[in-house]
């Protein structure tokens, strides 16, 4: 009996920790931490690096309340596409008030952790990239426009700008320049992704651009985002916050993001579409380590 009441409770845990889609909140404490680092000069202190772990858990949380309340407004929109049809409020395992408060309990610790151990403008920053996330662009800008993930990509961004507060007590400019790479970002690799999940969207009745607009002008838009990221990736170098070492990355890294989109504007393929956001996802990871490589190394 003990076995089974076990396996019954990790099989739960397992429902809620996927409700906090870890992967994606991986990559935003990623650059949240990127933000954090270089908000400090030099070598982090003792104090500083606990600071920074305090931060880390924090945003994680909060993210991972956005997560799941996201789970529940789309549940039905889930439950129609393959890529999110296995999620536990798609299925039906886990009840609303359920998802609810596990969404509320996430954000309430995070936000007192923030608040408390970090500072008020880190928390307030959080919030409302919660309320961007969870409300504006879920709710409102997700069913109504195509252009919800260029508007809505606002608070996709603001990872780096959380981790800058969180160490600096402010929020600079080269954390706005961190905060525009993602912006600039966000559109490309996740219309990348709407191009070969298409029908998916289509069932979903969500007016996603591949659905509106056409599959051609998509990877045109595809192909035109790429090429001012590449030039916003270039301001770290511009603006005297990283160096050489940087400039590389950056160079080598968006060159091939735009001979990928190159590509899939010229000779469409699923399988080519799927590649195009599988290097987005490499592209930003290193692009960011780039930049934390060359505050450190030089």
């Amino acid at each position: 009996m003990s076995a089974n009441v076990l396996s019954v409770e990790v099989s739960v845990f397992k429902q809620f920790y996927a409700l906090t889609k870890p992967r994606v909140i991986q990559l935003i404490v990623f650059c949240a931490l990127i933000g954090m680092v270089l908000a400090v000069p030099g070598l982090p202190t003792w104090a500083e690096l606990e600071l920074a772990l305090v931060a880390c858990l924090g945003i994680w949380l909060v993210a991972g309340a956005a997560a799941a309340f996201n789970c529940i407004v789309e549940k039905g929109i889930d439950a129609k596409m393959k890529r999110t049809a296995w999620r536990p409020t798609a299925r039906g395992e886990l009840a609303d008030w359920q998802t609810l408060l596990f969404s509320a309990v996430l954000c309430a610790a995070g936000s007192a952790l923030l608040y408390f151990w970090v500072n008020p403008l880190t928390m307030w920053l959080t919030f409302a990239t919660f309320i961007g996330y969870a409300v504006v662009y879920t709710v409102i800008l997700k069913p109504l426009t195509p252009q919800n993930i260029v508007i809505g990509g606002a608070s996709g961004a603001m990872p780096p700008v959380l981790g800058w507060a969180a160490m600096a007590g402010n929020v600079g400019p080269e954390a706005m320049i961190l905060f525009l790479i993602i912006f600039l970002w966000t559109p490309p690799h996740f219309w990348a992704l709407a191009l070969y999940r298409v029908e998916d969207y289509r069932k979903s009745g969500l007016p996603m651009l591949p659905v509106t607009h056409g599959s051609e002008f998509t990877r045109l838009m595809v192909l035109l985002y790429t090429f001012i990221l590449f030039a916003a990736c270039l301001m770290p170098y511009i603006y005297g916050m990283s160096s050489w070492l940087y400039l590389m990355a950056a160079v080598v890294l968006n060159f091939g993001f735009c001979l990928y989109a190159f590509y899939l504007w010229r000779d469409y393929s699923d399988l080519l579409a799927r590649k195009t956001f599988r290097f987005s996802l490499i592209h930003l990871s290193l692009l960011f380590a780039a930049l934390l490589l060359d505050h450190y190394l030089l």
